[in-house]
Order: structure tokens, then C-alpha cells, then sequence
């Protein structure tokens, strides 16, 4: 991979003066995608899906062609079975709320989630829908637990693909056959996974799929949901409205088909078009170097890191098994004082907190952590200069 050419296609990175390591969080865009959003505002900003001018019908081509290459990204045989979303969160809260899941049903979820991979199931307990967590070690999912836990009132597992915060990912055939078997469905919280590793929806099985578009190189405001074309049928939306209807009269509605019974409301056209450009841009690199290079860089990091008796690293002793994230603590300093310290002595950006995963870290006692998280346009200097810096940081505050 050529990682001096990729840094070229990033305006922020032309400049040379920071080191960008909050990709988990939301990932730089290339000029790429700001241009096909900018022909969309400059050339046809129109409404998709509803007028039939030329503005119209263009926008409504583009909206199908982005929704082509996204399914392409993530593996869908059908583009038909790709929902536009806000984000993850908005894609989740749909599968939660719309599934009917009722009193006695129970719903699995890993110890290690997301908020917006817990919340939407834990307000199900309103309803009688009971709840359990599968224990990970280190991030790693204990899979003879979670095959323990199985039985006929699980209606749902959700998990999330790659973990934001230990950089860990589940091991997601083998539970999705473990929970066909036991006649459940599997949700997999995509955001950390698509755009960093190969993804195939159709070779997992998996049932719904999720992803937010801003940790892949794309616009803020966008994300997917995926869903196997009969669930999608029987699956209640979120919100109706615009563009979800087929015909309505004073006393009843038909709603259209899967995507568009989903897509209430006019839709950020400008962002699901950039969308588009973002997964071309990954396609052409190849998800498989992309893989390779973050766990190099992690691999290296994880190596300075390790030589600091200051520091603790959470997560897996092996860093292949943690992909692009490296999270850590200094002993002697808070999270949020690391992050800022590292930035003001060396424009290094990283995030710091509990990253969404609050009862992960408040059932293990910690405040939060240090999270340094690399995509396809960091390289070996950057390593070093995160490194370099958390020495001097160390020097100056802590020894």
C-alpha cells in the first residue's frame, strides 16, 4: 500500500501538522468523496424518488448507484436489501424496536458493546424482554460461555462485529451458526469492521447488518442497514412518512417495499452519494491491504508501548487480534489529561473516555481509557511520533 500517495487524497493531511488517530471515532475523507458530494450540490440538488424533471431523475440514478457500491462493499448479492440510515444507531434502534419481541424473550448481547448496541435492547425491558451478556476475555468472546447461555427464549444475538475499544472481532460464523441452531437471529454492529477487513454479509448468514458511513471514509449522517430480504418484510420501520408510502387514505396505508418503506423523509442525497465515491475508493485500494497495514502499524505500536512499565494496555496480548485500535492508560494519569497532553506536545489525536462502552468499564472499575485508532493514511512515522511523544509525556509527568 502506498500510504504516501493515499495521504495525498486527505486536504487535512496535505498539511503535515497533525498525526490523526481518532479514525474509530470518525475517519478522514478524501477528495474523492467531498467532490461527487459538491457535483451533487453544484449540478442536480434536487429531490430523488419524488418529481420526474431531469434534476429529480438524476439524483434518483445516483441514490441507486450509491446503494450498489455499498452492497458491493459489504457483501450483499442484492442493493435491494441496503437501507440508508442515519448511522448505526438509527439502523439498531430499528432492529430493536421493530422486531415485535415480546415478554419472555431475551435477547444476548456481548459484556463489550457500544451504547447504541445496548440501549435500544435494554429499553425492551419495558416489555418483558429479558437480557444477557456474553463475557469476553481481554475482548475476546468466550464462545463456550456464550454457547451455554443459548436456549429457546433467545430470539436475538447482537453483537458487535469489532470492538471500539479493544480492537477485537467476534469470531462472527461461528456464532451466527451457533445461533441458527438454537433458532435465533444475529445482528452484527458493523461500524469498526466494514472498511478495515473484507466483509461478506451473504458468506456469514448473518440476518441484519449494520455500518456508519463516517468511520469509512464517508460523510457524517449516513449509514446502512442490511437485512436478509424476508426479515426485512416482517420487520416494523422506525418512522414513516414521505417516500415510505404506496398509497394512503383517510383510514389506512400501504407502505412500499424493503428499502424504501425505511427511508422516511427526504434523504441526505449530498452524503449517500459521497458514501458511494467512499466505497469505491476502498474497493480499489482492497480491503485485504488494508487489513495488513493497520495490524502492521498495530503490531509496532503495540511494541513501544509495551516497553513503558507506565503504561497498560487493554485488550489482547496479541496485537494481530486488534486490528487497527490500540487502546491503553498511563498508571499516574487520567485519560482525558493523556489525550490533551499528547496533543498539545505533539499534535497527536487520540480519543480518551469510556468510548460509549459505559458498563464495560464501570463493572471493571475503570474511568476510561486512551484510544489510538490508525486507518488506510497513518504509517510508521506516525507510530513514531505517538510513541515519541508518550515518552516525553512520561518523562516530563511521570517519572
Amino acid at each position: 500500500m502506498d500510504v504516501r500517495r493515499i495521504r495525498e487524497d486527505f486536504p487535512i493531511l496535505r498539511k503535515g501538522d497533525i498525526v490523526y488517530m481518532d479514525s474509530a471515532c470518525q475517519s478522514l475523507k478524501p477528495d474523492r468523496v467531498m467532490a461527487a458530494m459538491d457535483l451533487y450540490n453544484n449540478e442536480f440538488p434536487a429531490c430523488g424518488g419524488r418529481s420526474v424533471h431531469r434534476l429529480a431523475n438524476r439524483v434518483s440514478i445516483a441514490v441507486d448507484e450509491a446503494r450498489e457500491r455499498l452492497a458491493t462493499l459489504i457483501g450483499s448479492t442484492s442493493a435491494e436489501n441496503v437501507i440508508f440510515t442515519k448511522n448505526c444507531t438509527e439502523a439498531l434502534n430499528t432492529i430493536a424496536n421493530g422486531l415485535g419481541l415480546r415478554e419472555g424473550d431475551k435477547v444476548i448481547t456481548t459484556d463489550i458493546e457500544h451504547n447504541s448496541n445496548h440501549v435500544p435492547w435494554l429499553r425492551l425491558k419495558d416489555r418483558g424482554v429479558g437480557r444477557a451478556f456474553a463475557p469476553t476475555v481481554d475482548g475476546v468472546l468466550d464462545l463456550d460461555a456464550f454457547q451455554e447461555m443459548l436456549d429457546p427464549s433467545v430470539k436475538v444475538v447482537s453483537m458487535v462485529h469489532t470492538s471500539n475499544v479493544t480492537g477485537t472481532t467476534v469470531p462472527a460464523k461461528e456464532v451466527i451458526s451457533m445461533a441458527h441452531d438454537n433458532g435465533s437471529l444475529v445482528v452484527l454492529d458493523g461500524a469498526q469492521h466494514v472498511g478495515h477487513a473484507p466483509t461478506d454479509v451473504t458468506d456469514l448468514d448473518v440476518d441484519f447488518y449494520t455500518v456508519s458511513v463516517q468511520k469509512i471514509l464517508g460523510p457524517t449522517g449516513v449509514g446502512l442497514l442490511y437485512g436478509k430480504e424476508d426479515l426485512l418484510k416482517e420487520l416494523s420501520p422506525l418512522s414513516v412518512g414521505g417516500g415510505t408510502v404506496g398509497l394512503a387514505d383517510y383510514g389506512s396505508v400501504e407502505l412500499l417495499p424493503p428499502p424504501e418503506r425505511f427511508e422516511a423523509g427526504l434523504l441526505n442525497y449530498a452524503g449517500i452519494i459521497g458514501a458511494g465515491a467512499a466505497a469505491d475508493y476502498l474497493l480499489e485500494i482492497g480491503l485485504d491491504e488494508v487489513r495488513d497495514h493497520e495490524t502492521s502499524l498495530n503490531r509496532r505500536l503495540w511494541n513501544r508501548l509495551s516497553s513503558m512499565p507506565e503504561v497498560d494496555i487493554i485488550g489482547p496480548d496479541d496485537p494481530g487480534l486488534r486490528a487497527g485500535i490500540t487502546s491503553f492508560n498511563v498508571k499516574t494519569m487520567g485519560s482525558h489529561d493523556a489525550a490533551m497532553i499528547l496533543d498539545e506536545m505533539a499534535a497527536v489525536l487520540v480519543r480518551s473516555g469510556m468510548h460509549c462502552c459505559h458498563p464495560w468499564f464501570q463493572s471493571r472499575g475503570i474511568a476510561g481509557c486512551v484510544r489510538a485508532s490508525m486507518h488506510i493514511y497513518n504509517d510508521e512515522r506516525d507510530v513514531s511520533r505517538l510513541s515519541d511523544a508518550l515518552e516525553d509525556m512520561l518523562s516530563t509527568f511521570c517519572r
